[in-house]
């Protein structure tokens, strides 16, 4: 007898839907599963067995095929075990229902009960785009799921619950849908710990960050050690815009895949902030293994990737980020697997001046020797520094600034956001219509559109790009910076003042070359 059962699976980051179908023969028995499943789905056989008799139900004694259609992608995972289940249920007449209309998936225990798996949020999004009118997930689930409107989504916790419920003798409640507002309140969003008013001096920088901030642009901080560059980069979040629905969506979708939601944080609502170690490698920056897993510039989505002692991180790591820095997310091959995974990040970054760090340091001197800077410097590559708009030095302080009473209070993340949040208003209206949020985003075409220049604005670019030499890709990060720097102004024109504070954020550019 033959049986077919929805089910949804991964391929990479993308969820894709899978046929399960399950045909009993006669013959000697045998239970033999296809589809271009890995070791894992092919373990499901054993783990089906034991469930389907510790429920007190009786497992065929038949020749059992089961195949996981379309066979062109590669199952990976315990996802397929409770719709392999129910499919050799149906197909052994212990299971009568229709359930062309529903998807199931999850890992089967092998007491029957279900257990939780990765990547339910996008899998549940997709069966919606399927037609799915219901969804049965392992309970474990059910709060990142909750999120995705116009579908019924069932958490089973066991495998006699889920045939109670088919049957229709115990019905299970649905899950209730929940809004981005109850889940943001639900999960407890705290104030942040950290604030810019802890930042003594540092107006340059800070000034830098707030410009970084309101048009969604790369930030390179270069400076002595203890000069306060980690403590300014973790500060950024905190004037950061909050995130969208659309935006948390996104992000908690790579989180789901990577298994690193838990029912604490069942959906991501505030923009994430990773700050990888410099021994991390490059599969790891781009996402790889076995099976093609988010990396750090994936799981920065939407947020902030923060690589400090940037020379010290490989070559080959650093020379991943050119691709989501352009394109806004990165394409990965691994084990015959291709995965394209979201990109979209900020990406601020830390480095001493030299090798001992005290190169532009008033106190302290530099005894490095010309050949080691040209070293060190030589680590970050010149295309990667072309692809950060704003390159600011960190000076440190001295003991006046940091002991002594200062002229005004230090302003506090919420005085620089409110700014930041202005200007990202006047980019949303620009930008309505389009996939471009902010003006770091903008393509060559609406650089030229966009960003109108008076004439003496002009003139002293053209005289800049002639001395400075530089590149065409300079060029139009200098004028996208220039646009969010007239944006705080509150001017629709480029004027000089704003070309000449963004040319002074390309100070870095001889790096490397």
């Amino acid at each position: 007898m033959f049986s077919k059962v929805n089910s949804m699976g991964l391929s990479g980051f993308k969820a894709e839907r899978v046929f399960v179908e399950c045909d009993l023969s006669a013959g000697l028995p045998r239970f033999d599963l296809v589809g271009l499943p890995d070791s894992a789905v092919s373990e499901a056989k054993e783990r089906v067995r034991s469930a389907i008799k510790n429920c007190g139900l009786d497992f065929p004694i038949s020749r059992i095929t089961v195949n996981l259609a379309p066979a062109e992608f590669r199952k990976e995972g315990p996802i397929y075990d409770l719709p392999i289940l129910v499919a050799v249920l149906l197909s052994s007449g212990q299971l009568k229902t229709d359930l062309s209309g529903s998807a199931l998936f999850g890992e089967v225990a092998l007491d029957g009960g279900i257990r939780k798996v990765n990547g339910a949020l996008p899998m549940v999004a997709r069966a919606k785009e399927c037609g799915i009118t219901e969804v049965f997930i392992p309970y474990d689930n059910r709060e990142e799921a909750a999120l995705i409107p116009g579908i019924r989504i069932y958490p089973v916790k066991t495998v006699s619950k889920l045939l109670d419920h088919l049957k229709g003798t115990a019905p299970i409640t649905p899950v209730k849908p929940l809004t981005f507002e109850e889940i943001a309140a639900k999960a407890g969003a705290s104030a942040a710990s950290v604030d810019f008013s802890d930042v003594k001096g540092q107006k340059c920088a800070k000034r830098a960050l707030e410009i970084a901030a309101a048009g969604g642009h790369n930030v390179l901080l270069v400076g002595s050690p203890g000069a306060g560059k980690s403590m300014l980069a973790k500060r950024l979040p905190t004037i950061l815009p909050d995130m969208t629905f659309e935006e948390s969506l996104a992000t908690s979708s790579v989180y789901s895949v990577a298994g690193l939601l838990t029912k604490e944080t069942p959906l991501i609502i505030s923009r994430p902030f990773r700050a990888p170690h410099h021994t991390t490698t490059d599969v790891a920056f781009a996402g790889g293994g076995t099976k093609a897993r988010p990396g750090e510039i994936s799981l920065a989505h939407n947020g902030v990737l923060f690589l400090d002692e940037l020379p010290l991180f490989s070559r080959a790591a650093l020379e991943t980020l050119r691709q989501p820095l352009e394109d806004g997310k990165v394409t990965v091959t691994r084990n015959a697997v291709t995965a394209t995974y979201p990109g979209s990040i900020m990406l601020v970054c830390a480095m001493n001046p030299c090798p001992c760090g005290y190169l532009y340091d008033p106190v302290h001197e530099c005894r490095c020797s010309d050949a080691a800077k040209k070293r060190y410097n030589a680590r970050v590559s010149g295309p990667l520094l072309d692809r950060i708009d704003i390159h600011v030095q960190v000076d440190p302080l001295d003991a006046e600034a940091l002991y002594g009473k200062p002229a005004e209070p230090e302003e506090s993340s919420s005085e620089i956001r409110a700014r930041v949040m202005a200007a990202r208003a006047v980019q949303r209206a620009r930008f309505e219509g389009t996939e471009v949020t902010c003006n770091a985003q903008m393509t060559p075409r609406m650089v030229r559109r966009f960003c109108i220049m008076t004439p003496q604005a002009k003139n002293f670019l053209i005289r800049a790009f002639t001395q400075m030499k530089f590149s065409a890709r300079a060029n139009d990060k200098i004028l996208r910076t220039a646009r969010t720097i007239a944006d705080l102004a509150g001017s629709d024109l480029i004027d000089t003042p704003h070309i000449s504070e963004a040319i002074q954020y390309r100070r870095m550019d001889s790096f490397g070359q």
